[in-house]
């Protein structure tokens, strides 16, 4: 459980349990790239002032236990994660990109 925080006029205490699939659940979250992929998302969450509590990957899917205020949206929490942690590891890896999208 997380620690209750205090904000001007509120008390909170909100986590997300967030889980995504890779494309086709392609087993692609192995060795380097999911170490890698790990290392981006929680600079993405530094990013955006929120953390990731716990973060657990399997080889098609990745979990995340996300700390947040109330001033986050989830979409806008998904939209950064997914966006630019896809960006940067098609860049680094331009094999995934090809075995997921064809090009």
């Amino acid at each position: 459980m997380s620690e209750i925080k205090h904000g001007r006029g509120y008390v909170y205490a909100i986590q997300y349990h967030i889980v995504w699939c890779v494309k086709y659940r392609h087993q692609i979250l192995v060795e380097e790239l999911d170490v890698r992929l790990k290392e981006i998302l929680i600079q993405i969450a530094s990013d955006n002032n929120f953390t990731i509590s716990e973060i657990e990957s399997d080889s098609d899917h990745i979990h995340l236990l996300v700390d947040c205020t109330p001033q986050h949206s989830i979409p806008s929490m998904i939209k950064a994660l997914k966006g630019v942690s896809a960006r940067l590891l098609f860049k680094e890896f331009p094999k995934i990109k090809k075995k997921l999208w064809g090009g």
